[in-house]
């Protein structure tokens, strides 16, 4: 069974003033989740939201919301996160080795979707025991830039990671994040990727509904197409 597209719009791009209603518009123009990147200034340098927004923002709107944790402490934000209405929890696989199945059930047992990220320069091999393990991940997320900044330009070397993860798992979600748009979305899709993150792509177009159809179009091609 192939995996469905899932489009997902960085609201680290959205004007922050108007988070409820940017979040509203990005639905309306045909976003499958909201991408919430959450920064805790020491995993990496840039300090964006918490907890606090999250549960401000849920109060708005009933969408999936797709919570990407760069934080050296991930435990620390399992029950803040859950309790805010937080759906998604992606931890980083480079700050997790040792306890990511604690981990992983808690953000289960809080009933929220477990996913690992890994960095650019993280050998692809270093997920494997998150996805084949008796308490798995259900996404992986591939950064295509250094996580930390929006605006960055698309790395193509990440895809090599991307086909190695579609080829060993085949209905796994896989999550691409950063410099995705119109010019590197068939990149991404042609490897295997079905969950989109986008972010100044989207919100710094003249139709953001049109760079979002363009998107899922070319995930849903691609995989007609392998």
């Amino acid at each position: 069974m192939a995996v469905v597209a899932k489009i997902a719009p960085s609201m680290l791009s959205s004007d922050f003033a108007n988070l409820a209603s940017e979040a509203e518009r990005m639905l309306r123009f045909g976003a499958d989740w909201l991408h919430m990147d959450i920064m805790d200034g020491h995993f990496v340098p840039n300090l964006t939201i918490g907890a606090p927004v999250i549960e401000s923002l849920r109060k708005h709107t009933k969408a999936y919301l797709d919570c990407h944790l760069m934080v050296t402490n991930p435990l620390d934000y399992v029950e803040p996160l859950a309790k805010a209405g937080a759906s998604g929890f992606t931890f980083h696989v480079e700050v997790a080795k040792d306890y990511w199945q604690d981990l992983v059930h808690q953000i289960k047992v809080k009933g929220m979707r477990p996913g690992v990220a890994l960095k650019p320069g993280t050998p692809v091999e270093e997920v494997y025991p998150l996805v084949e393990g008796e308490n798995p991940v259900e996404m992986v997320l591939v950064m295509t830039v250094e996580p930390g900044f929006g605006g960055q330009k698309f790395m193509p070397e990440t895809m090599d990671k991307v086909r190695a993860l579609r080829k060993k798992y085949p209905s796994l979600d896989i999550e691409v994040d950063g410099g995705l748009g119109p010019s590197t979305i068939d990149m991404a899709a042609s490897a295997g990727a079905n969950c989109i993150v986008a972010g100044s792509s989207v919100f710094g177009a003249k139709e953001p509904a049109n760079v979002i159809s363009i998107l899922r179009k070319s995930v849903r091609d691609a995989q007609q197409s392998s």
